[in-house]
């Protein structure tokens, strides 16, 4: 490199440097000077604030109502046309179908209350999802001040049955409609906001709009245990294969940065759920139990602080859909959304149970059955049947091990050390090959029919096929059966006495108590017949106190249909006497050894080496 290279990398290094360090200076004394013309604007806007209160003090607007009399002096909004609309007095409006009335106000142009026909509250009053003035939707937006749409009463444009528009008009031009509609035969509302020739209204820089829509769902069911743990708050993200939820029996509280395309306010037989087709950029969500004692007899405060998109300079209407209806699978199902998600119907597998074997049986036996009662119970006998198979090997297994109980207890008596459980268990399995018996043969057939007991478990308390279905002295199959009510509350029992659940626990020890008669003499057992006897009986009797009277009563049809197959296989199917004819025809002779067997010796001869280098 030489000198006249070096030089002009000097100067052009110091050209650099010079014109950085100036832009800097300049950049600095820009920001001082817009700083303090800042200062100047906002000292400017303060005293023009206060000129304007100082105005308003003196020049108060009276606003006057439809019959002329003096609403309320001074004024709140710079608009004179908001300004009387949030004096105004409020209409309501009914739009009405087969299934739904909704009512709505003109204050805010929003639902007031809602009224779902073919369903009653428990007392056999009307089924409200929400009670008049127990809802609130309003919409946020900057229009030169910060106005919400919930403040104002809106003008009636046109009416009818099915649907209704809302008008709030602007001094400056321009307005916001209100549009809701109600389709025939159907829970779904449509609503529409639009705004209308508010290109010089609403400023251009004004991108998005908050939706604030909170309701107070009231108690409708028998019990608050049971309608509380199966009440939440959903919402969905578009593509999902389900819905993501908060609550479920406890208040709670979600912020989402998001997109999400609807939420909904989840009671255990009824939802009100807002779909956003634009879908909502983001929100919080929260969901507040009231205690049972609840002086309004209220069960949860809902509330969504949702935003949207807003595109300025040109009329625009955005649109809503708020579902006010059943959590029925169906009828969610039919508005293609996934809503039918919310039900709670247990994770893929037990869920999968549900939604192809369950409901579509449960349905294909409505059609033909009133009493559910009946239903449930064919119901039980048919699932028993399709499981017969995996009963048939466990049941059979277990009447095989109740056969050789003398020899296993004869194996106890050789073997009582505990050093010696590892012979006694090989002597065991030696026992269990020559009988032909399989020491998996009864666990593993019932480990494959727990989905289905749990699927039941999940299925009849969110099933509201059976709300209000009575059945025997269960006057709601849904809730628990109160054969004898208290008066107070007693602990770990409750307030009253369920006999379905009662019934299932006895049939839960008979049961188990005739399983039990199988099980060896080994001591080590003692606490595992204690547990399956008198304790689990008793904990499930607890449990089902206060859940559906149609799931104790389920479980009750089991475990007799259970008690009735083991007799028949024991009966007709297991003859101990060919068992132990069996046994004595192998004594002697060498069986061959599994796999199993020959690791199980290996840990064995393992066991004894170790003992032996201890003594």
């Amino acid at each position: 490199m030489n000198k006249n290279t070096i030089t002009g990398i000097v100067l052009i290094a110091a050209i650099l440097f010079g014109f950085s360090w100036y832009t800097s200076k300049q950049a600095k004394e820009q920001m001082a000077l817009q700083a303090k013309q800042d200062s100047i604007n906002r000292v400017e806007q303060l005293k023009q604030m206060a000129a304007d209160s100082a105005w308003a003090a003196e020049h108060p607007v009276t606003v006057t109502d439809s019959t002329g009399a003096i609403a309320h002096p001074g004024t709140v909004y710079k608009d004179s046309l908001l300004e009387a609309a949030s004096h105004g007095e409020q209409e309501l409006v009914v739009l009405s179908n087969e299934k739904l009335e909704l009512v709505l106000t003109t204050q805010g142009g929003q639902p007031y209350s809602a009224r779902i026909k073919d369903y009653r509250n428990y007392d056999s009053t009307d089924l409200y999802l929400f009670r008049p003035g127990s809802s609130h939707y309003g919409i946020s937006l900057y229009t030169g001040e910060t106005i919400n749409t919930a403040d104002f009463v809106f003008q009636l444009v046109s009416q009818s049955d099915t649907s209704v528009v809302m008008r709030l008009p602007f001094a400056g031009g321009g307005c916001i409609e209100q549009r809701w509609s109600l389709p025939a035969n159907s829970y779904q509302a449509r609503n529409e906001v639009a705004f209308l020739g508010m290109e010089n209204v609403i400023p251009r820089n004004v991108s998005v709009l908050d939706i604030d829509y909170s309701v107070t769902l009231p108690r409708m069911e028998k019990g608050y245990k049971n309608e509380v743990q199966y009440s939440k708050l959903d919402y969905y993200f578009t593509g999902d294969k389900k819905p993501s939820e908060i609550g479920r029996g406890r208040s709670a509280s979600k912020r989402i940065d998001n997109k999400i395309a609807w939420f909904s306010f989840h009671q255990q037989f009824f939802s009100a759920i807002v779909r956003a087709p634009q879908e909502f950029t983001s929100g919080d969500l929260s969901v507040n139990f009231l205690p049972d004692d609840d002086p309004d007899h209220n069960l949860m405060a809902c509330e969504a602080k949702m935003r949207a998109e807003y595109k300025s300079g040109s009329d625009q209407v955005i649109p809503f859909e708020f579902y006010f209806g059943p959590n029925h699978y169906r009828t969610l199902q039919s508005y293609e959304q996934k809503y039918e998600k919310t039900i709670p119907l247990g994770g893929w597998l037990v869920g999968w149970f549900t939604r192809f074997v369950i409901i579509p049986l449960f349905d294909f036996l409505h059609r033909y059955i009133a009493n559910f009662g009946i239903i449930i119970l064919l119901m039980t006998i048919f699932i028993k049947i399709v499981v017969s198979p995996l009963t048939f090997k466990s049941y059979s297994s277990s009447a095989k091990m109740q056969a050789i109980k003398p020899e296993i207890d004869k194996l106890n008596e050789k073997y009582p050390k505990q050093e010696d459980a590892m012979k006694k268990q090989q002597a065991q399995m030696e026992l269990y090959k020559r009988a032909g018996i399989s020491p998996m043969g009864g666990c593993l057939p019932m480990l494959l029919q727990f989905p289905i007991l749990w699927a039941m478990f999940r299925f009849f308390p969110a099933s509201i096929e059976l709300r209000q279905q009575s059945f025997l002295w269960a006057d709601d199959l849904s809730a628990y059966d109160s054969f004898i009510d208290f008066g107070s509350r007693i602990p770990l029992i409750g307030d009253h006495l369920s006999l379905f659940a009662l019934l299932m626990a006895v049939s839960m020890f008979f049961y188990s108590k005739m399983n039990s008669a199988q099980m060896s003499g080994d001591p080590n057992m003692a606490g595992m017949k204690f547990m399956s006897v008198w304790m689990m009986p008793v904990m499930m009797f607890f449990i089902c106190n206060s859940l559906s009277a149609g799931l104790s009563y389920y479980y009750l049809l089991s475990n007799l249909i259970t008690m009735l197959e083991t007799w028949v296989i024991k009966k007709w199917f297991v003859h101990p006497e060919e068992i132990m004819a069996t046994l004595k025809a192998s004594a002697g002779k060498p069986l061959p050894k599994s796999k199993w067997q020959q690791r199980l010796e290996q840990a064995q001869k393992m066991q004894q080496e170790q003992m032996k280098k201890r003594r």
